[in-house]
């Protein structure tokens, strides 16, 4: 009859449909232990390889890299110290999405849905082959857990239920071309299998990298830092200002700021670390393990750092105690002269394990200044979030062009011939540390009593020196701060005044002037190209 042509008994293409919930669960859960079993693989051939070369890492290093200056600092701003955390979940919440995505369309496409498994580990293969430091075979994790999460998809996809073809093959117990019933419980094994097993690789890849670590913290702990040649002068009683609330004049290391694009903090084993010196102007090339620079005169200086992201009045700024060897001697001994001495290199690219590279002035490393090569930080050898087991600390330069972290290479050369990291990224190629001064208490937006009330912080200008530090309230006339006593001129400067505060809300206000005289610009910049200025302010409450 007409409008009715299934009196054979077969179903209509709407009939064979089945409910999208049935096939839609299934499948989602299909995309994600594929995405898992991707991963599992990755990471256990990473921990074989080389563990930066896992995809997240290597996913987050590339989105780190091609990231704007400007987003970068927002970042920093906005997450401190915590922004790799929140980049690494970010990328697993996009991977989580697209092996859903994946999922939902291999129960209608099995192939195109297992070529998109491949496609995402071919973007992460190209990401680990593309950075810095990639070694020859960073791009095979990506491409083996591509393999192995197409190839789980591909499989557990064909266990569903068809949502469009009828099913190959004779099915007696069911109308000609109706899909076969779903087998939940082989669907469900095959699902507890994949899961168990990409959960032992996971499992077995942590052990490896847990192993790699040990060996490292145990070559760490081995390790005696002879006493100084030259220790550290004893810094004046005065230098420290017994004020709550005021940061402290030595900055533990628990609480020293960490600013580095690492997602992953190198754990490099200081038994088998060598730095190579090599480039323009480099007469007597060098090789140097750990030991060898322990076995060197060490000197012991208090050098203030400061991270060129650091807003007004920002927190990345410390000061340790750092040991070392003299950098401008080992340069020295290299044949290395500085431009002002007809040296033919003006620029020193320090390369970390990690593939960073930092542009630092030659003329600066060598102009007398405390520049070490420093294997000590306040007592015990370096942290590894701080750069162990060797880094660079050049007093009065931002750390970007400066303080390489995890170092291994120095090359000399010009800054004509090579742009480093972030000079590439629009950041000024030479970059002194700008004269600034910070309000640690009160905080902003406190509610304070009236009466007598400190008002106190700390100001560098690191190999310059601080001279004078005022204070000012709602706009009235500045007044000279009580200044601790200096250290050096490549330590910060406490500082304090006494405020007879009255009822009310109170905007105050600090500046710093330097030793040349310079005084702090009241005009706000972002810290983009070569650091922040402007007047740090809190505003608060009186009652």
């Amino acid at each position: 009859m007409a409008g009715n042509d299934s009196g054979n008994g077969a179903p209509r293409d709407g009939d064979r449909r089945r409910p999208a919930g049935r096939v839609a669960v299934p499948g989602a859960l299909s995309g994600l232990l594929a995405a898992g079993a991707a991963l599992a693989a990755a990471e256990l051939t990473a921990s074989l390889v080389r563990r930066e070369a896992g995809p997240v890492t290597a996913l987050g290093g590339a989105v780190v890299d091609r990231t704007p200056a400007p987003v970068k600092d927002w970042a920093i701003r906005t997450f401190g110290t915590d922004d790799k955390l929140v980049l690494r979940l970010g990328i697993l919440a996009v991977l989580v999405l697209a092996a859903l995505a994946l999922g939902l369309l291999a129960t209608r496409l099995r192939r195109p849905a297992a070529a998109g498994v491949l496609l995402v580990g071919a973007v992460g293969a190209v990401a680990a082959a593309g950075r810095p430091d990639a070694g020859r075979f960073d791009a095979v994790p990506s491409l083996l857990g591509a393999v192995t999460g197409a190839a789980v998809l591909y499989a557990l996809a064909g266990q569903l239920p068809a949502r469009h073809h009828p099913a190959p093959g004779p099915h007696p117990e069911l109308p000609p071309g109706a899909p076969p019933p779903f087998d939940r419980r082989r669907f469900v094994l095959a699902a507890t299998s994949v899961a168990a097993v990409s959960a032992a690789s996971g499992t077995l890849a942590a052990r490896i990298n847990a192993a790699g670590r040990t060996e490292a913290a145990a070559a760490r702990d081995a390790i005696r830092i002879p006493a100084p040649a030259s220790p550290v002068t004893p810094s004046p009683r005065g230098a420290s200002l017994d004020i709550p609330g005021i940061t402290p004049y030595l900055t533990p290391n628990s609480d020293f700021y960490r600013i580095d694009t690492a997602l992953t903090v190198p754990r490099v084993n200081a038994r088998t670390w060598r730095l190579t010196l090599h480039g323009t102007g480099v007469t007597r090339p060098l090789s140097l393990s750990f030991d060898d620079l322990l076995a060197r005169d060490l000197i012991e200086r208090n050098i203030t750092l400061t991270c060129v992201s650091n807003p007004v009045g920002g927190p990345y700024a410390g000061n340790a105690r750092w040991i070392g060897v003299p950098l401008a001697d080992v340069l020295r001994e290299a044949g290395v002269r500085p431009p002002s001495a007809g040296g033919r290199a003006d620029q020193l690219v320090a390369r970390s394990v990690d593939g960073m590279t930092l542009g630092t002035p030659v003329e600066a490393v060598m102009d007398g200044r405390d520049a070490l090569l420093a294997v000590g930080m306040n007592g015990e050898p370096l942290p590894f979030e701080h750069g162990f087991p060797v880094r660079m600390v050049v007093p009065g330069l931002y750390g970007y062009v400066s303080a390489c972290k995890w170092i291994e290479d120095i090359e000399l050369t010009t800054f004509a011939g090579f742009d480093a990291y972030w000079v590439r990224r629009d950041w000024a190629a030479q970059a002194p540390i700008r004269t600034q001064a910070r309000i640690d208490t009160p905080r902003g937006f406190d509610g304070l009593a009236a009466g007598t009330v400190p008002v106190a912080g700390v100001a560098w200008a690191q190999h310059t020196g601080i001279d004078r530090v005022e204070v000012r309230v709602d706009d009235g006339p500045w007044q000279d701060a009580l200044l601790a006593e200096e250290d050096t001129a490549d330590t910060w400067r406490q500082w304090r005044w006494d405020w007879p505060a009255r009822p009310g809300r109170h905007r105050i206000e600090v500046r710093a002037t330097d030793r040349t005289g310079q005084t702090q610009t009241a005009e706000r910049s972002d810290p983009i190209p070569g650091g922040a200025t402007g007047w740090h302010s809190v505003v608060v409450d009186v009652t």
